[in-house]
């Protein structure tokens, strides 16, 4: 009788084999995926401590108008929301399109002192594009914006 039931351990150890080798490309799989997503904060969510520490993330928003200083191929700027401002520090060469007053959005880390280290600088591509995160971004602190003037110019 355990001759008879050879077959059937081989058969079922192989299907245990298949089954750990499909969970662990799985693993590996959902890995590589998590370490790769990169999510997206307008200046207002880094600056409620919304962003991750020590983790690559996107900012996103207007260059500040007046905030750009060049120094060879380092260059400072600030990205805004029309609420809050980052300070962000990039080495390299910027998009052509990249403009005061125009949308932006920057991908690196943000450091310990507050200013955000880019590796990667986009522009828009044209007048009527804007990434649709930094879009809305930009939507949501304008309607914040208004809340706070009216209250604190309604009378009490």
């Amino acid at each position: 009788m355990s001759n008879t039931l050879k077959p059937r351990h081989r058969r079922l150890a192989l299907i245990g084999l298949i089954a750990l080798a499909i969970a662990a490309i799985t693993a590996l799989v959902l890995n590589a995926f998590q370490s790769n997503l990169v999510f997206f904060y307008s200046p207002t969510q880094v600056a409620a401590n919304e962003a991750p520490k020590g983790r690559s993330f996107r900012l996103g928003g207007l260059v500040e108008p007046g905030s750009v200083q060049r120094q060879g191929v380092q260059v400072s700027f600030k990205v805004t929301d029309n609420m809050h401002q980052i300070p962000v520090r990039f080495e390299g060469v910027l998009p052509d399109l990249f403009k005061e007053g125009k949308g932006v959005v920057a991908q690196g880390q943000l450091g310990a002192d507050g200013q955000f280290t880019a590796r990667e600088v986009l522009a828009k591509h044209d007048e009527n594009y804007m990434p649709p995160e930094a879009a809305d971004a930009l939507h949501q602190a304008e309607q914040a914006r208004e809340r706070a003037q009216r209250s604190m110019g309604a009378p009490k």
